[in-house]
């Protein structure tokens, strides 16, 4: 208890202020921003990328290469984090993300891209989940809900800018500045973090599982590599097809083997022994499936069959995004409000397998509104299920299983997305190829024409005769209509896992959703960060401080008034403190905070000394006393968990209770009001 209230003390002191504070989480957004992006923001180029570098069959790639190397590393950011100190570890990840991002931007070929991009995605993982524990540091716990609300809007943005931008810098730089614009950006987030963050960090210990991270990326990289290359590159029963089917099954195997006898497994295999967590894992994983295959398969449909520009391509596809976040994080608040969420799943998953059903019917006649129409149904589908799936899983688990529960539910949606982005490709590339052969089979093209050319660099339609040009458009048409076509099992697939997925009563910790785990975002805190998040959300929803203080007061049996309290409870954590220091913490002037600290002195609370006002024994008591009261409402919210038998739990609520009474926002609440 000693320890804790130390830390708590000097972490208090020494978190940012003011202007520091504003520039580092300027810089962090940045940061995230970034990360965010660049799951996004490379679908609308992705057809000018292929024209320029060739390659279509490989064109999934470059979308899932990025996903599956940030996907993997976001554990390992998480933990070293954790072990070696987070400032270190978050610069480095962006020099990996800039180096990834330079490199990007001068491939000159698939293979090369391909393989930057799995180096921009490494640092990309350590972007997005080192953003969320430095809040964290810098933060205080009163206030972490409301920001860490801010980084989720982050996703939201990038969820929707992302596809605009890249379309953009298509249309008036070039492709490879989709990629550039990232370095100066970085840079400044670099600077910034090198020069202004010195806010102490809490070091933890861990033996980090770099077989199970090493064993997961190859099976899943065999499986894509499988859905990939099967009946293009190489046929279903060809030799590489099926040794990479016999590889996927001995690394699943190896891997199962290597979790359970990891002392810190990345996913830990007795989390499918609840029903609720595999049964999220799946729909989380058709969801990711056809969030990420849409995404980057509408760009091509919209710029090849309908001729717009990769601006306008990301323009078509902002009611897509907004049907997502208005159904995500309308979701979320109806859920906190009434504490009900099974509904969500089972509504949105029909929704998304409707929409892809309606999207396999576009063609190049379609109109604007009508494919507009459709893409905000397929957003709406989709945001009512992302959300709702994390709060499922952390309302089911134990506490020990809280942190690793929530990242398994995004872990598979990533996944899920990866795999998407490779199947739906080789259906795509399937299908193209066949329209081609019958379109020269029929003789309707050119004599002596190479299909495959336009095939592989679609820029070439517009120099066909139209006529000619109106059977490569239906192919192209046909082509992306079969990918959304195999959508639908997909999604109906995800309907039929949601109605096994049982519902119980509401946890308050479950009611304060992450949103930057609903539209997106990774997650690798554990569980104590995971409590400590929600409360302070909940926390953030407390009426004001007075009325909290004066509650407390009652429950503990000190009869002062609330801004003494706070006054009383400020000078028990920081020790002697002078009188004018004390009014700027709460923010008023020394006149006017006087009279509650004269109250704490003829009370005997306090002591006026030469190194300041001093809390007397009897003053430790009272302060302790309304600590206590504070922790036990805290514990409130935490019904289900157990904390009186968990010390983990127990030491977080003293410690939350030590920096939430007597913190600056509350004596500025308090002083105002009194």
């Amino acid at each position: 208890m000693a320890a804790d209230q130390a830390s708590a003390e000097t972490t208090a002191r020494d978190m940012p202020k003011g202007r520091d504070l504003a520039v580092i989480l300027g810089a962090l957004m940045l940061s995230i921003l970034l990360a965010a992006l660049d799951q996004t923001i490379v679908s609308t180029a992705l057809p000018t990328i292929v024209s320029d570098l060739g390659g279509l069959n490989h064109l999934s790639w470059v979308v899932t290469a990025y996903l599956l190397a940030s996907t993997a590393s976001t554990p390992l950011w998480g933990k070293l984090g954790d072990q070696y100190g987070r400032k270190r570890l978050f610069q480095l990840s962006i020099v990996i993300f800039l180096i990834g991002s330079a490199l990007c931007g001068q491939a000159g070929n698939m293979a090369e891209l391909i393989t930057f991009r799995a180096i921009q995605g490494l640092g990309g993982g350590g972007l997005m989940v080192l953003v969320v524990a430095i809040v964290g540091d810098v933060v205080p716990p009163r206030e972490r809900g409301r920001y860490q609300g801010l980084f989720g809007g982050v996703f939201g943005v990038a969820s929707v800018c992302g596809p605009l931008l890249g379309g953009w810098f298509v249309d008036n730089l070039s492709w490879r500045w989709v990629f550039y614009i990232n370095i100066p950006i970085g840079l400044v987030a670099l600077v910034v973090i090198a020069a202004v963050l010195h806010a102490p960090t809490e070091r933890h210990a861990h033996r980090i599982d770099y077989l199970g991270t090493l064993l997961i990326v190859g099976w899943s990289v065999a499986l894509v590599l499988l859905t990939t290359w099967g009946g293009t590159t190489y046929g279903w029963g060809s030799f590489p097809i099926v040794a990479l089917g016999v590889l996927a099954v001995v690394l699943i195997a190896l891997w199962a083997f290597a979790e359970r006898r990891a002392a810190e497994p990345v996913l830990p295999l007795h989390l499918f022994a609840e029903s609720v967590f595999t049964l999220s894992a799946a729909i989380s994983f058709a969801v990711g499936f056809a969030m990420f295959g849409a995404l980057t398969f509408l760009p091509i449909f919209l710029q090849v069959v309908h001729g717009v520009s990769p601006t306008l391509s990301g323009v078509h596809l902002l009611p897509m995004m907004a049907g997502l976040l208005l159904a995500s994080i309308g979701s979320g608040q109806v859920i906190s409000r009434t504490g009900r969420y099974r509904i969500f799943p089972v509504v949105g998953t029909p929704i998304v397998a409707v929409a892809m059903f309606l999207l396999s019917r576009v063609d190049e006649t379609s109109s604007t509104l009508s494919m507009s129409l459709r893409f905000a149904l397929l957003g709406f589908g989709l945001g009512l299920v992302m959300q709702v799936l994390v709060i499922a899983v952390q309302n089911r688990v134990p506490y020990s299983d809280l942190g690793a529960a929530t990242s398994g539910v995004t872990f598979f949606r990533q996944i899920g997305g990866s795999f998407g982005v490779a199947v739906f490709g080789s259906i795509f590339s399937n299908r193209l190829a066949s329209n081609m052969t019958d379109l020269a089979r029929r003789g309707e093209l050119p004599p002596g024409f190479d299909a495959r050319a336009v095939q592989g660099n679609a820029r070439l339609l517009d120099k066909l005769p139209s006529n000619v040009r109106g059977h490569f458009l239906h192919a192209y048409s046909d082509a992306i209509q079969h990918v959304f076509l195999w959508a639908v099992p997909v999604a109906a697939a995800g309907f039929l896992l949601t109605l096994f997925l049982r519902e119980a009563p509401l946890r308050s910790t479950a009611a304060a959703p992450d949103y930057g785990e609903g539209v997106g975002g990774a997650s690798a805190r554990g569980s104590r960060e995971e409590i400590e998040r929600a409360l302070s959300d909940l926390m953030r929803r407390d009426p004001n401080a007075r009325e909290v203080l004066a509650r407390l007061g009652r429950l503990a049996g000190v009869d002062l008034p609330p801004g003494s309290m706070w006054a009383l409870c400020r000078i028990a954590r920081e020790g002697p403190v002078a009188g004018d220091v004390l009014a700027r913490r709460a923010g008023v002037d020394a006149a006017k905070g006087r009279p509650f600290v004269d109250r704490l002195v003829d009370g005997g609370y306090v002591t006026r000394t030469d190194a300041g006002l001093t809390v007397t024994e009897r003053g430790r008591d009272a302060s302790e006393r309304l600590f206590e009261a504070r922790a036990r409402g805290l514990a409130r919210h935490l019904d289900g968990w157990s904390p009186e038998e968990n010390p983990e739990l127990t030491s977080l609520l003293a410690k939350l209770a030590r920096t939430t009474l007597g913190d600056d926002a509350s004596g500025r609440q308090v002083q105002t009001t009194d």
